[in-house]
């Protein structure tokens, strides 16, 4: 399979035009959210291999729609925890995460309140294939992905600027004109978590939190980012999410 933009069909551009975000159920995003909350943003390797072994038999026994897009975001966590830059057995799973996400993507059948996390994560994927391909032009053409579902569903779904902005802060120095979307990215979360409380979950606004303040370490924003870093902590009391890295740039700001 080609991996640029190019190769999108027709039939995935008709798609793209035709959903608004403002079409999407609230209610229908949400709750896929929680069915594809376990297989997101996972840090423990131990549990992921564990959840990847579970997530490829349920697939295996019930090749549901659902289930193969919890495959495809398993597959991404996998790539990004387990197999980038890695000669292990777990190298190429960013492939698999593309492929098996852009499957579900051009199925003009797809249920349209899963597109905000296949949109995103299948961006995301592309990024970490090009990241280990070391094709480059792959990261630039994610990019372009992640603008196209932030336009469509960041209104009603963290999830694109949160894994746009998670890719930015970890892209090297020259990339610097995709960089400045972390900073952007995250502080577009906490205004529409402010905003709206059920916009993000606990544990992406642990992660934003600590993010947003990891990208200001300047003396100017120390008190904003210690404030943060504390809602970081608050939120995860085990361990899941942003705390130990909060904790740890809390001690940093500290000295």
């Amino acid at each position: 399979m080609k991996y640029r933009l190019f190769t999108l069909t027709i039939l995935a551009m008709t798609i793209i035009s035709s959903l608004t975000a403002q079409e999407l159920d609230i209610k229908k995003v949400k709750f896929y959210e929680h069915q594809l909350d376990d297989v997101m943003e996972l840090i423990d390797v131990e549990e992921l291999k564990s959840k990847l072994k579970e997530v490829e038999l349920q697939f295996e026994k019930d090749p549901s729609e659902i289930n193969k897009t919890r495959l495809g975001i398993i597959y991404h966590e996998t790539a990004l925890n387990l197999g980038f830059l890695s000669k292990t057995s777990f190298k190429g799973y960013s492939k698999k995460s593309y492929d098996v996400l852009s499957e579900i993507y051009l199925d003009n059948k797809t249920t349209r309140e899963l597109l905000p996390f296949i949109t995103s994560y299948r961006a995301s994927a592309l990024s970490l294939l090009g990241g280990e391909t070391m094709k480059l032009g792959l990261v630039g053409d994610s990019f372009k992905l992640f603008e196209e579902s932030i336009a469509m569903y960041g209104e009603v779904s963290y999830s694109p600027e949160f894994l746009r902005g998670s890719v930015a802060e970890n892209l090297p120095w020259f990339f610097f004109s995709k960089r400045k979307f972390a900073k952007i990215d995250m502080q577009s979360i906490i205004y529409k978590q402010n905003k709206n409380s059920d916009y993000a979950n606990w544990k992406i606004m642990s992660f934003v939190y600590w993010a947003w303040a990891n990208q200001r370490q300047e003396n100017r924003y120390r008190s904003q980012a210690l404030t943060y870093l504390e809602k970081a902590i608050e939120l995860d009391p085990n361990y899941k999410a942003g705390r130990q890295r909060a904790e740890e740039l809390k001690a940093k700001l500290n000295k």
